[in-house]
């Protein structure tokens, strides 16, 4: 929402009553002021002639004209734009008049580190769930691009006037938990000179290591068994070549909770905290940020997952087939049924998420948004419909997808897998590159579209690396104040008249455009639109820097000038606080 004195709001007002003079009657047109691509077709455009033209069975640009001569001594009266021009098929053109241009300055120093900020009379709240990983492993570079994604989008969202509430949501109640506890367990056993064997689908990583050495230093001794005098592995199953792979691991699942007894569910606990405590570390570390961290395992606790199916099956959406019960997710777009309760009484991960899904409408959230990977776009259609099944608003849900990331050095892929250990962490990433350079890049591209992510150039110290420029635009800046040596608070009641030519025209355009940006990075859920305008300012300024002196001796030039960099300065800085990125003094 634009301040009420701001240029954009004025000329709303403007054309607003001028249509009620113009159209008495006429259906009530909303004045939508776009910024035209070229700056020479002016500041803003508006197409309400054109809206008007079918009702009104008059040609647009007649009614442009019949407008712009209404409101053309309220334009003068503002001294804020110069006259407005009709062009095209029917636009109404408006460019600012100098002084309302520079003017952005005052308020950018105004109101600093809220210069673009909104402030609703009431403000949208809104949940957005992101990364949720399994707790089953390290966060990867795949799941770093969801975090980042994510949390800037949280931060755009709430600098544009809603409340958010960013949610993690742990999925630690199924076969993935159990299989992590069992490889936990059965390096522990190693460490201790046990033979046993390890299941080939078992999670092999060093980190399972590290989770066991931390279970031998919490409880020596616990969860020893003894699984055969010589200690060769007897008395727990063995996988032999041909053996189904699913069944053998499920079989030593078995063998464990047997052989543990009571202990099964400490070492799951233990397991589950230890990779927990990873990721969160992880995120913190990062720059990303969690209001609430819920357990899947949580619903089945309280029953919700039971009581969601029992719903669903009270409403007539459910139905029993082969000894399971299925959900007739084909009434809601899914290309076939979907099982919430197996067989063997067990529920799916679908039947949890209905659950999960449900409990987020109940807690009053009026927009629920889940940032998934792309390869769940097929989930949408099932979720939306079960929500519909139950009597819920399923608009209320956005999902927005995240293509993965796909890391490069040398010009090279480099190889992912999780079970097997060999796989880039994203504290290995962010140790690499910095969490700057990794924030930045994740967002430099829309998320649902494929992301090349190069690690030479996330590193280098040169105008090619996106991160390097735009912080480079604001230490240059920092530098120019710091060999200036006066108080920067006294510029801002700077006069600005000085400021006039080409390169700070396009900053002073630049400057303007952040709060509108950000609304329209909200609304589009698209904090890449963010960068994409932190690298233009960044741009400008450099461009500005190389043809401009801007500690000159005259007095009055330099001051303005001062006004406009420490302005740019300010603005670059708030949209990599969106980003989660810093804004360096020096570099």
């Amino acid at each position: 929402m634009p301040h009420s004195d701001d240029p954009k709001s004025r000329l709303e007002r403007i054309l607003t009553e001028g249509l009620a003079q113009v159209a008495p009657g006429a259906p009530t047109v909303e004045v939508q002021l776009e910024r035209p691509r070229k700056p020479e077709h002016g500041d803003y455009a508006c197409n309400a002639a054109m809206q008007l033209a079918r009702t009104l069975k008059r040609n647009p640009r007649e009614i442009a004209q019949a407008l712009v001569d209404a409101v053309a001594p309220a334009i003068a009266a503002s001294g804020a734009f110069e006259p407005l021009e009709i062009a095209g098929a029917g636009f109404i053109n408006a460019r600012l008049s100098t002084g309302a241009r520079a003017a952005v300055v005052h308020r950018v120093l105004a109101a600093g580190a809220d210069f673009g900020r909104s402030v609703p009379a009431r403000r949208e709240r809104i949940q957005i769930e992101f990364v949720s990983a399994n707790p089953t492993g390290p966060l990867h570079v795949g799941h770093g691009r969801g975090a980042a994604t994510g949390a800037s989008l949280a931060a755009v969202l709430e600098f544009a006037g809603a409340e958010v509430s960013c949610e993690f949501y742990i999925n630690d109640a199924g076969r993935q938990m159990d299989i992590l506890a069992l490889s936990v367990w059965l390096r522990y056993l190693q460490a201790r000179g046990t033979v046993v064997p390890f299941p080939e689908d078992g999670y092999r990583g060093d980190y399972v290591r590290d989770i066991a050495a931390q279970l031998a230093d919490a409880h020596v001794t616990r969860f020893a068994r003894e699984l055969g005098a010589a200690g060769d592995g007897r008395g727990f199953p063995a996988t032999q070549p041909g053996d189904d792979a699913d069944a053998a691991l499920d079989a030593q699942i078995a063998a464990a909770k047997t052989l543990l007894g009571d202990d099964w569910q400490a070492l799951h606990h233990f397991a589950r905290e230890a990779m927990l405590a990873d990721q969160r570390d992880d995120l913190a570390a990062f720059r990303v940020r969690f209001d609430a961290w819920f357990s899947e395992s949580s619903l089945y606790a309280q029953g919700a997952v039971e009581q969601i199916v029992q719903q669903l099956a009270s409403r007539g959406h459910v139905y029993e087939k082969d000894g399971a019960l299925w959900f007739r997710s084909t009434q809601y777009g899914d290309e076939k049924d979907r099982v919430v309760r197996r067989e063997n009484g067990q529920y799916t991960y679908f039947a949890s998420d209905i659950a999960y899904h449900a409990n987020k409408f109940a807690r009053g959230f009026e927009r629920v948004i889940d940032i998934w990977g792309a390869d769940h776009h097929g989930y949408i259609a099932r979720v939306r419909g079960a929500l519909e099944a139950l009597g819920l608003e399923a608009e209320r849900l956005t999902v927005a997808l995240v293509q993965f990331a796909v890391l490069t050095r040398g010009g090279e892929k480099v190889a992912m897998g999780k079970r097997s250990g060999d796989f880039v962490t994203l504290r290995a990433l962010r140790e690499e590159v910095g969490n700057d350079a990794a924030r930045f890049f994740y967002v430099l591209r829309r998320s649902d579209q494929h992301l090349d992510f190069d690690l030479d150039l996330a590193k280098s110290e040169s105008q090619d690396n996106p991160v390097y420029y735009v912080q480079y635009a604001h230490a240059r800046l920092c530098s120019v104040f710091a060999q200036w040596g006066g108080d920067a608070a006294r510029l801002v009641d700077a006069a600005l008249a000085p400021l006039g030519s080409e390169r700070e025209t396009a900053l002073l355009r630049a400057l303007a455009e952040f709060p509108d940006l950000v609304q329209e990075a909200a609304q589009e859920l698209a904090p890449h639109k963010v960068a994409f305008y932190a690298r233009d300012l960044a741009a400008h300024f450099h461009s500005y820097y190389n043809a401009e002196r801007i500690l000159v001796d005259d007095e009055t030039l330099c001051t303005a000038r001062l006004a406009l960099c420490a302005a740019v300065r300010q603005v670059l800085a708030n949209a990599l606080s969106l980003l989660g990125v810093s804004a360096p003094e020096e570099m």
